[in-house]
């Protein structure tokens, strides 16, 4: 084990053709990294990016409501974020009346700042590699049982005698399938305000059309700030509290970027499954792919109807939609991006290699062969598993809450009344939200069409009576639909919180009389036993045969740089501006610009329509100091070959002085597979060009109070400040020099 660690954190081999895969733990950079990226054209060194001395880039990185990625670019705690990301909360504030997700919305001083309910931003204060004090006392001979029981002891030891501040909190993740340890000390802030958010016709242009899509001429960003106690601490919400001082803030470049410049995104990535065997990538691309796809793209249809026909309803059902339909997106690109690239056979041809590689008589030997025999077992269950969390946890919503008030007698039954009215504070909470965007007509026709999917492409022994169709029993799904929701409760807030505010017994008889209960109670006992069951025996022997394979390649290939995957933990990519070509005859430049705003541009369409404003803007080339110097156009988004996925979402893109120059926000549409197979030749990630942030922000908002928050720099040119007086005399020459182009 003392050597698979070594092997993990000092070993490696350069290779630039591949510059641009990996999420590397900053704390390694410099025995790993800072030479290549050096090469790259890096100016700044590993100490800059990642020190416990002194302050550096990590602690402008700011883990954003724990989903999305964030970065302070100003003294003054000021935070920027993806609009897309901060949805949410711009939704909350928005009514029909003050409708910000239209709109837009900006505060004009810091008392004009929206308070949000339970948003934190994390700042990682410390990595410890912890590997050998978690792996103490376990051998190979250990079940995994075994083994795991041994860590976690540990693991409570480690946290107990880890030395941190009493506002600080440990988090400690598991990396290289168990292999190795990690613990994050952190601190968390619990006052985040909403400074400012773009118009969706800027912040979200183009929205699911072009969602996953390059080119991108989104300008997906929002602003928020970070608010502390009066001893820069963590301090709950409170009028008296302080913008947060950090230890260091991002400088922004003004000098935009060109092919071949080097690109750092420091975030906090999702997941990602690099090391599966072939036949968990064949899996998902003939099988769980497709069926996922073809699920939501039926609600979708659906929602976006509805959406289309109502303002309403479509303030109610923005985030929800936008939430279904980015994974929906993804997972097709995925899917047609490991063929395109060959997925599968690329991991056989590795195997083929590790296999060649162990000796005859390695007990490595029947690691392949154990993997198909379990993929091939699992793959039923594997099926239905999918199917059933799309159907009732992911697209139906009423199912949803039938499946939380499950938990709610199950909560009775296991824990009392106590654990019950512990559980219930939460529920209410939860529902108070959910009714405020609930729409039970469009729902019901959504479980109608889902029903009747599940039952038609289930084996029936997964499927429940009600729901079961045949030439005999023609099943009207419609018709089932509509008397469930006639029936239940659930479908109204007042009549669920007259439930839940009876005496927990009664609440309980009364839940068990719903018909939507009993439904979705009789699918979970079915999916518990027939499904569930099976799948979680054989998946817990594939991940313990995935442990295994992960030390027998880094033992095999000692050479090898071996990233860990993404769990949601702070990374490092880096790459380079680059285009890339998709397919035959197709080349895509490295930068949209403002242009191709305007040629998308459809009055009314709530995708690609355009503000007048805006318009008038680029009518006049009314660009200010945020102009690219060389074409006089105005940049709106770039690509490059760093290794992202979701969670970098937010995540701030860093040029070869360590200075801001984009707000990563997605990836090209046929590199999404890079979560399982990261290709060079087509995965690129998206991000908005800061300099069009500021565009935005000052010339289009008018809020230059947060242009002067910010350091604006030239790396370009001279390493210096450039002061407000500077940019506004720059403006006033530039609008003596620029024509209006003609129309």
């Amino acid at each position: 084990m003392k050597n698979i660690i070594l092997t993990i954190t000092l070993a490696f081999v350069v290779n630039l053709s591949h510059a641009g895969e990996g999420m590397w733990l900053p704390l390694f950079l410099k025995s790993l990294n800072e030479a290549e990226m050096q090469e790259l054209g890096m100016k700044i060194t590993a100490e800059d990016i990642y020190s416990v001395n002194k302050g550096s880039l990590k602690d402008a990185i700011v883990h954003f409501g724990g989903g999305c990625t964030s970065e302070i670019i100003s003294s003054s705690g000021l935070l920027l974020t993806n609009h897309h990301c901060g949805y949410g909360q711009i939704q909350s504030h928005s009514t029909l009346e003050n409708n910000y997700l239209k709109n837009g919305y900006w505060a004009m001083n810091q008392s004009e700042e929206l308070r949000n309910e339970g948003l934190t931003a994390t700042i990682i204060n410390e990595i410890v590699d912890i590997s050998l004090e978690a792996l103490k006392g376990t051998t190979a001979k250990m079940s995994v049982k075994e083994r795991q029981s041994i860590i976690d002891l540990n693991l409570e030891v480690i946290k107990e005698n880890l030395i941190k501040a009493d506002y600080q909190d440990i988090i400690i993740k598991p990396f290289y399938n168990g292999n190795q340890y990690f613990a994050f000390l952190t601190t968390t802030y619990r006052d985040i305000r909403l400074v400012g958010a773009p118009p969706e016709s800027i912040g979200k242009f183009g929205a699911d059309t072009d969602n996953w899509v390059w080119p991108r001429h989104t300008g997906d960003f929002s602003l928020f700030r970070i608010y502390a106690g009066p001893d820069n601490l963590p301090a709950d919400p409170s009028p008296e509290n302080k913008p947060y001082q950090p230890k260091h803030f991002l400088p922004i470049s003004l000098d935009g970027v060109q092919e071949g410049d080097f690109t750092l995104v420091f975030g906090f990535p999702g997941r990602t499954q690099e090391y599966l065997p072939s036949p968990a990538v064949e899996e998902i691309v003939e099988s769980l792919n497709p069926a996922k796809i073809a699920i939501r793209e039926k609600a979708l249809n659906i929602i976006d109807k509805y959406m289309r026909a109502d303002e309403g309803t479509r303030i109610q059902y923005a985030s929800k939609f936008a939430r279904i339909a980015n994974y929906w997106k993804k997972w097709i690109g995925e899917s047609t991006g490991l063929k395109k690239t060959k997925g599968v056979e690329k991991k056989k041809r590795f195997e083929k290699e590790f296999m060649s590689m162990l000796p005859r008589d390695s007990k490595h030997r029947d690691i392949l062969p154990e993997f198909e025999k379990l993929y091939e077992q699992r793959a039923p269950y594997a099926y239905v598993r999918d199917y059933y969390s799309e159907v009732t946890s992911r697209n139906i919503e009423l199912m949803r809450i039938a499946g939380i008030m499950g938990r709610l007698e199950s909560t009775y039954l296991e824990n009392g009344e106590e654990g019950y009215n512990n559980f219930k504070g939460r529920v209410v909470n939860y529902l108070n939200g959910f009714y405020k965007d609930y729409n039970p007509t469009i729902d019901k026709e959504v479980f109608a069409a889902l029903t009747e999917m599940y039952a038609s492409n289930v084996d029936h022994k997964f499927t429940p009576g009600s729901l079961e169709s045949s030439p005999q029993m023609q099943v009207s799904y419609k018709g089932l639909a509509a008397n469930l929701y006639e029936g239940t409760a659930f479908a109204d807030k007042d009549k669920t919180m007259a439930i839940l505010n009876l005496p927990p017994a009664e609440a309980i008889e009364r839940m068990k009389a719903d018909p939507l209960y009993q439904l979705s109670n009789e699918w979970k006992i079915i999916y518990d036993k027939e499904v569930a069951a099976p799948y979680n025996a054989l998946n817990y022997q594939i991940d313990s045969l995935q442990r295994i394979y992960m030390a027998a390649l880094m033992e095999t290939f000692p050479d090898k740089r071996f990233y860990p995957d993404a769990n949601s933990t702070i990374r490092v990519t880096y790459g380079q501006v680059a285009g890339y070509s998709p397919t035959d005859a197709v080349t895509y430049g490295p930068v949209s610009y403002l242009d191709g705003v305007m040629e998308k541009y459809k009055p009314g369409d709530y995708e690609f329509d355009v503000s007048d404003k805006l318009i008038e803007l680029y009518e006049n080339a009314d660009y200010g100091d945020y102009a690219d110097k060389d074409n006089g156009k105005m940049p709106v988004c770039f690509i490059g070959t760093n290794h992202t996925t979701g969670g970098n979402s937010g995540s701030p893109a860093i040029d070869a002085n360590g200075n801001l120059i984009g707000l990563n926000f997605d990836r090209a549409w046929e590199g999404t597979m890079s979560d399982i197979n990261y290709d060079p030749s087509i995965c690129r990630n998206i991000m908005t060009d800061v300099r069009y942030i500021l565009f935005v922000v000052d010339k289009f908002a008018g809020a230059s109070h947060l242009i002067d928050e910010m350091k604006l720099v030239h790396p370009k040119k001279v390493n210096t400040t450039v002061s407000k007086k500077n940019v506004k005399q720059s403006r006033k020459m530039k609008r003596k020099m620029l024509k209006a182009p003609s129309k």
